[in-house]
């Protein structure tokens, strides 16, 4: 079991921003890429962002990309997920995961880890 701890979320208006962080023990952080994922009731944990390691590189899901960014913190053990212009279908529950080979971490899936956090409810909703 890794220490995946997600905090942030919340109900927020459409349109609206939100930020979201994962902090993270029991292992190097700075030695793997992060993900951000999310689910819904009734479909599959998705993908949505993803960092490597000195956090110059990153990739977006395309229903996200330009609206979401994220970050990492190595000393603090910490990644970060802005969102920005929120819609209400990005209501989810929202986790983090980590993988030490950047492609395999894109093409995961959901069972191929672990270990998940408890994640963090982000509702968008007027």
């Amino acid at each position: 079991q890794v220490p995946l701890v997600e905090s942030g979320g919340g109900l927020v208006q459409p349109g609206g921003s939100l930020s979201i962080s994962c902090v993270v023990s029991g292992f190097t952080f700075s030695s793997y890429a992060m993900g951000w994922y999310r689910q819904t009731p009734g479909k599959e944990r998705e993908l949505v962002a993803a960092i490597k390691v000195a956090g110059r590189t990153t990739s977006y899901a395309g229903s996200v990309k330009g609206r979401f960014t994220i970050s990492r913190d190595n000393a603090k053990n910490t990644v970060y997920l802005q969102m920005n212009s929120l819609k209400p279908e990005d209501t989810a529950v929202y986790y983090c995961n980590r993988d030490s080979n950047w492609w395999h971490l894109l093409s995961a899936r959901p069972a191929d880890f672990g270990s998940w956090g408890q994640g963090t409810q982000v509702t968008v909703s007027s």
